[in-house]
């Protein structure tokens, strides 16, 4: 497999790294994401591509239109299906109830978070009340990650060598990030906690 995506990749070098590859590619990420696909494999081959930077510039640019087109969709023409869907998956409905109570803070912390998936989020956060100045600005949570991933597939040498790069990324990045997401996830877990106490006490019995 990885080694027929890499001629794949090899062949298309030249295009991707154009003007309009770059465009392409942002594009593939914004289909990527609306398709609830997980992005790091993807933010790695954007890294390869283009270097940390615009590797990273390219995967948020790609990611900040999924996220709004997937949260306009679940708001909309998908809400119904999309409630079927965040049905499956309690940990994510729960942040209806905790974005209602904390906003912006609850969607930073879960965009940091690797418990929640990035694709799911954006219809859970359209059939919520968030509003979208918020969910525009818990953006800013995937910076982290993205530039971590980029930077990451910026080392690999070749599109197979990226599970060696995973496997063996430095102890200094791997410790901080994990870091960053335990402790993104327990701040969610007490935000949706607080929450779902709050609105049992504004409940009539």
């Amino acid at each position: 497999m990885y080694l027929n995506l890499e001629t794949l990749v090899n062949n298309l070098i030249p295009f991707l790294i154009s003007p309009f590859g770059i465009l392409f590619f942002a594009l593939l990420y914004v289909f990527w994401v609306s398709c609830l696909l997980p992005g790091s494999w993807l933010s790695m081959l954007s890294g390869f591509l283009y270097g940390m930077w615009l590797g990273s510039v390219v995967v948020f640019v790609g990611a900040f239109i999924g996220a709004h087109l997937t949260f306009f969709l679940g708001r909309t023409f998908l809400k119904e299906w999309a409630q079927k869907k965040v049905s499956n998956f309690p940990k994510v409905k729960l942040m209806e109830k905790a974005v209602k109570q904390e906003g912006l803070k609850v969607i930073l912390l879960t965009r940091l978070s690797p418990l929640f998936p990035f694709g799911l989020l954006n219809f859970t956060y359209g059939l919520s009340e968030v509003k979208l100045r918020d969910f525009t600005l818990g953006m800013i949570g995937i910076l982290p990650g993205t530039i971590l991933y980029c930077s990451l597939g910026s080392l690999a040498l070749k599109v197979s060598n990226f599970g060696e790069v995973l496997s063996g990324r430095s102890e200094t990045s791997s410790f901080v990030w994990s870091l960053i997401s335990v402790f993104s996830t327990i701040l969610v877990v007490v935000f949706i906690l607080r929450s779902i106490r709050k609105l049992n006490q504004d409940s009539p019995l």
